[in-house]
């Protein structure tokens, strides 16, 4: 094997494989700091911020067969210690060639329809918080400068953006990072606006009509996440992070955000629980338990692909010796009430933060819990204290990557490791509020 390196050699890497689609693949691990494409030999160079960043890909991978559009691709470290600037250019001219930063410089290509602020933010709010945008026209076309409050989410905006179009066909986005710092905003009007500052003053002037052009509301797959792989935007990310298609079953275009869950076991099932569950595949407006009916509950999802990939992975899952019924509710949301537990705001939600991350967790129950945010000082001992009482422990390891502890434990049967779950995500270990997942490896 290769000496440890921050620049990850990709092999097998297809035409129809974009540099976004790589991207999606490592940005979990860390910041991709440079990227070149080696389109006649089928390969790709990719440098990661740190070495530690790379080893983590790595060792993840060695165990998970990456697959890219229903390609697979190898990796392995390279013999490059570093890319230099004009190896790496992202496609562009190696001049143009800049370090990840918050703010993007977004160029629009096949512009049939106009772009307004509105449009932009529309489009790059699924990734971040956007504060700042500033459009101008140059010889290159018209452009605009997008400035996230994150210098990870513009690289998140970056990888599953760019060569996406906004309307079906047109209006391509070409990305690079910019080398500002700051933007500076003096007017909140459809050419620029300050989303930390609405007390700007418009600048008067009389807006041009938009009239029958499409409505920025309607774009699609941001209203209608998953109208088609082709499609950028919301469903596009996820997709990619699925390794190039949603699941098999999931067509990406359910609107309903509350589901039934029925035959739970009313003795030891409760909202919290069912949080822990259900938050695996997106993040939870609120839950309510029937009390007419005890062993039904109402849980209300953020948006319809979250719901359904709930359906699809945990219809049939045993939890607590129950065999689990969920389907989509009649009801449109819950109704805010003493009775309907409220996690929109909770910072327990799963989706907040690392999106493609969690969505290329998603997976049915498995045997394999994996355990995040524990103590530096944590034992496999003191670990399996804590999780055994929920069923037979088979195995343990205890792991560190970007020096940060993690574990993984395997049990007997998944309706053990369920039970785990759900009784001890976000629960206290040590002084540290745990995170616990499903583990898709087969073995330790």
């Amino acid at each position: 094997m290769a000496e440890p390196s921050k620049v990850i050699h990709i092999r097998n890497v297809g035409h129809e494989i974009a540099e976004s689609d790589l991207l999606q693949l490592l940005q979990p691990f860390g910041l991709v700091s440079k990227i070149v494409m080696l389109r006649a030999k089928n390969q790709a160079l990719l440098q990661m911020e740190d070495i530690h960043a790379s080893v983590a890909a790595l060792q993840y991978y060695s165990s998970v067969q990456p697959s890219v559009r229903g390609r697979n691709v190898y990796m392995q470290f390279s013999s490059h210690q570093e890319l230099t600037t004009d190896q790496s250019s992202h496609g562009r001219n190696s001049d143009q060639e800049s370090e990840p930063n918050r703010i993007l410089l977004v160029t629009i290509h096949h512009m049939i329809y106009p772009i307004t602020v509105e449009v932009l933010h529309q489009v790059f709010k699924a990734y971040g918080f956007v504060e700042k945008i500033v459009t101008f026209q140059k010889s290159a076309g018209f452009q605009a400068l997008i400035q996230f409050h994150s210098r990870q989410e513009a690289v998140e905006a970056f990888g599953s953006l760019h060569g996406r179009n906004i309307y079906d066909g047109c209006c391509q986005l070409d990305i690079q990072y910019s080398n500002l710092s700051e933007l500076q905003v003096h007017y909140n009007n459809d050419r620029s606006r300050d989303f930390t500052n609405p007390s700007l003053p418009t600048e008067q002037r009389n807006r041009t009509s938009q009239q029958g052009y499409p409505d920025p509301a309607g774009l699609y797959a941001f209203q209608q996440p998953g109208a088609s792989y082709a499609q950028m935007g919301r469903a596009a990310m996820i997709a990619a992070a699925f390794g190039g298609s949603l699941p098999h079953g999931v067509s990406g275009t359910n609107e309903r955000c509350t589901l039934i869950v029925s035959n739970l076991n009313t003795d030891k099932i409760d909202e919290d629980k069912l949080f822990n569950l259900f938050s695996l595949y997106g993040n939870i407006v609120r839950i309510k338990i029937l009390r007419n009916k005890p062993d039904h509950a109402l849980v209300e999802m953020a948006d319809g692909l979250q719901a359904e990939l709930a359906v699809h992975y945990l219809k049939g899952a045993i939890l607590f010796g129950k065999k689990l019924e969920v389907n989509y509710s009649k009801y449109p949301n819950i109704t805010p009430a003493p009775d309907a537990h409220d996690y929109l705001n909770s910072s327990l939600n799963r989706f907040n933060s690392n999106v493609v991350k969690n969505y290329r967790h998603c997976c049915a129950p498995t045997k394999m819990i994996h355990i995040s945010a524990l103590p530096q000082e944590i034992t496999e001992e003191a670990i399996l204290n804590h999780v055994s009482e929920h069923g037979s422990v088979i195995n343990t390891k205890l792991f560190e990557v970007n020096g940060k502890r993690q574990a993984l434990v395997m049990f007997e049967s998944e309706e053990e490791a369920t039970e785990a779950l759900v009784s001890k995500h976000a629960s206290t270990l040590e002084g540290n509020t745990i995170r616990i997942s499903f583990s898709q490896m087969q073995s330790i």
